[in-house]
């Protein structure tokens, strides 16, 4: 993820020392909600064993948090501009913390997804007041343009970590650890924010756009709910989608017909913006599908522990960090109608790959995710930038709270769409062999891991049998996801030849 300074600010006096440690402070909610997007993958296999979810409850652990966090977004950057920044800073610290001791009790997958959701609550007030609070504490443009490099770097750390950490934690403790991670990185902010972090709020800030906030998440979570129904259940989903239709055109109605909206559709019109904003989605959603069927697969059909899983998609995580330092000077040198296609198509031959060689070598699998990351990073540094530099200068801060929406609304889609697409074909190609009781064989139809716990009840050549039916039918739903994830990056390249123009940016990370 990368921004912009030079269109927000002009240079003002230099910070010193005290900045620079209120820049680690920020660090640390940054790399905590970035790790969390990651490392619940490596847990979700152990939580279905214990927990027992149904295929749609598993669907909703993972995405609880991500709709909440993007359906509140932007009005949890409205509301820091009116009351304070660091005040809603340490409010959704205190509270994200709080909801994820409430996940680690969790005695049903009901309970886990309440605990998600509030944990994308809080959450939500995380990303945009660390952002705004850089800004504000760095008035030097230099200084500036290195504190939000940190902000993107960390970001990025953090999606790296998440698979190492959490599969650390499942391989040594249980489950519930991976959600204790949250407790010494907020205590540790809790003590430094209130000494080194400067409040920061807008000083002619416009009302608070009750209405606003209320039509956002009436258009959002019935919509993400509707995809994950249509996807597994069939048209029963048609009713959500609908609904969260309707609601978002009252919702974009409103925000044209107020004078201080919460989200300015005028950016829409932009042609670079909105390309750039469909670029972020689609490589968002092929690489958070990628990493929801591979950590599976790793896991439970390859026999992986979880932190050996981790460890395997470590050389894609480090690759998609370096790819997106290394695209900059041939994004300032060359047009980004060109350098994104590119990035795109390199992205979308690694998820080919997956699809025509199959997912059961390891090794296969990690080079796959090399090319994808590696591509699929590079194009969302150049398209990143361009949300923000495309806007004008006094629409930065929206641009930036719509950028994380998308983002966010990505992670989602990924799961919602190809995962439920994973689960629908699962269902349909699995074979149950002859002999199999019928109650076991209800499990093992629900989801791989109710198929594996099911096969390791049966035990000897009946157990063997029914996890090899459900290893063939889970990676003939990779092959098909592999292909779709794959659709949606060429999608994106003809999108971002034909919006993004000719110009060249200066990408800043």
């Amino acid at each position: 993820m990368s921004l912009s300074t030079d269109a927000i600010a002009t240079d003002g006096p230099r910070a010193g020392w005290r900045a620079w440690v209120a820049l680690v402070v920020l660090l640390l909610p940054v790399l905590l909600v970035s790790m969390d997007n990651t490392i619940l993958n490596f847990a979700l296999p152990a939580i279905a064993q214990e927990l027992e979810p149904t295929s749609a409850e598993q669907l909703w652990i993972i995405d609880a948090y991500s709709l909440m966090l993007a359906g509140l977004l932007v009005t949890a950057g409205s509301l820091g501009d009116r009351v304070g920044r660091r005040k809603i800073l340490l409010i959704g610290a205190v509270g994200f913390m709080l909801t994820s001791i409430a996940a680690v009790f969790a005695p049903t997958s009901e309970w886990l997804i309440a605990a998600r959701a509030g944990m994308g609550v809080f959450g939500a007030t995380l990303m945009p007041s660390t952002m705004s609070l850089l800004r504000t504490t760095f008035r030097h443009r230099g200084q500036r343009r290195i504190a939000i490099a940190a902000w993107a770097g960390g970001f990025a750390a953090g999606g790296a970590l998440g698979p190492v950490v959490g599969g650390f934690l499942i391989e040594h403790f249980p489950w519930q650890s991976v959600f204790l991670l949250a407790v010494p990185m907020v205590g540790l902010m809790l003590i430094g924010a209130p000494i080194f972090v400067a409040e920061g709020r807008d000083p002619h800030p416009g009302p608070i756009d009750g209405w606003g906030i209320v039509l956002s998440m009436l258009a959002l979570a019935p919509l993400a709910y509707g995809i994950k129904e249509a996807a597994v259940t069939g048209w029963p989903g048609a009713i959500g989608i609908v609904t969260g239709l309707v609601f978002g055109w009252l919702f974009v109605r409103r925000q044209l017909r107020i004078p201080y909206p919460m989200l300015d559709m005028s950016l829409f019109r932009r042609s670079k913006f909105s390309g750039s904003l469909a670029v972020n989605l689609c490589c968002i959603m092929s690489y958070i599908g990628f990493l929801y069927f591979v950590s599976q697969h790793l896991q439970m059909i390859v026999g992986l522990t979880p932190m050996a899983a981790g460890l395997a998609l470590v050389p894609g995580a480090v690759c998609s960090v370096v790819a997106g330092f290394a695209v900059t000077p041939f994004a300032s040198r060359f047009s980004a109608a060109v350098v994104v296609p590119i990035c795109l198509a390199i992205g979308a031959a690694g998820l080919v790959l997956v699809a025509f060689a199959g997912a059961g070598d390891v090794w296969m699998l990690v080079v796959a995710f090399v090319i994808m990351g590696g591509g699929t990073a590079a194009a969302q540094t150049v398209s990143g930038e361009l949300i923000i530099s495309s806007a004008p200068s006094h629409r930065a801060g929206a641009a930036s709270a719509i950028s994380e929406t998308a983002y966010e609304f990505g992670a989602v889609l990924g799961t919602s769409i190809l995962g439920g697409i994973l689960t629908a074909w699962y269902r349909a190609a699995l074979e149950i062999p002859y002999g199999v009781p019928e109650d076991l064989a209800a499990h093992a139809r629900e989801t791989l891991a109710g198929a594996m716990n099911a096969a390791d009840v049966l035990g000897g050549a009946p157990g063997t049998a029914l996890a090899d039916a459900a290893a063939r039918a889970f990676d003939g739903g990779i092959t098909a996801t592999s292909l779709i994830g794959a659709a949606l990056l060429v999608i994106a390249c003809v999108v971002s030849a034909t919006t993004l123009g000719r110009s060249r940016t200066v990408v800043s990370r």
